[in-house]
């Protein structure tokens, strides 16, 4: 199967190398100039009309959202890798944990992103919605300290796709001061843990 994948460094693409670096799979990387506009051109629109990376084309044909991108390189290439589950419960929990960071903690930290930095203009930032965005962070990643109580990874004791998502948020949101990893011992051990594979290594290169 040939695989591209659009991509811009420091943006929701690298979950989707890391995922490409863990399987081991050959790919084509097409890096997109966000600041120039690139992932604004009629040709990017006309496979990708969100204009945003990440976008991969499989076999011709082109797959948005990185949630969507993920589930399908796990089912394609990750369970015989042990990176994603089997069809059945197992997988049900990966589509909950993924669905749960793409939707749930993607919307809190976008809010939270929009109203403190610079990127907006400052009459369009809200410092009240940012502070309420924060303590819902802080809550969301307190389900996270629960989830991982007795276990290395979302899914278990090995690592698996269903990390990834959320794993991304939790390291933006520390970057950007929306959450205090040391304030949640058993979260800061998983990023620390999944951020030393050299898989993620390889992505944070490119």
């Amino acid at each position: 199967m040939k695989l591209s994948i659009y991509y811009s460094p420091m943006s929701s693409a690298t979950r989707i190398l890391f995922a490409l670096e863990e399987l081991g799979v050959p790919y084509e990387k097409i890096k997109l100039d966000l600041a120039k506009g690139e992932q604004k051109t009629p040709e990017y629109l006309a496979l990708n009309p969100n204009g945003k990376v990440p976008l991969l084309i499989a076999d011709g044909t082109p797959i948005y959202e990185s949630v969507a991108i993920l589930c399908f390189l796990g089912e394609t290439f990750g369970v015989d890798k042990g990176l994603f589950p089997a069809a059945g419960l197992a997988r049900a929990k990966a589509y909950q944990w993924m669905v749960w960071a793409g939707v749930t903690m993607g919307e809190v930290a976008s809010r939270f992103l929009r109203n403190t930095i610079d990127r907006f203009p400052e009459e369009q930032r809200n410092a009240a919605a940012a502070a309420v965005a924060k303590q819902e962070f802080a809550a969301l990643v307190a389900i996270l300290e629960g989830a991982l109580a007795n276990t290395n990874y979302l899914l278990g004791n090995e690592f698996t796709f269903a990390d990834l998502p959320a794993f991304g948020y939790c390291s933006f949101g520390a970057r950007l001061g929306a959450l205090e990893l040391a304030s949640y011992p058993r979260v800061n051990a998983w990023v620390t843990r999944c951020s030393a594979r050299p898989a993620l290594l390889r992505a944070q290169s490119m």
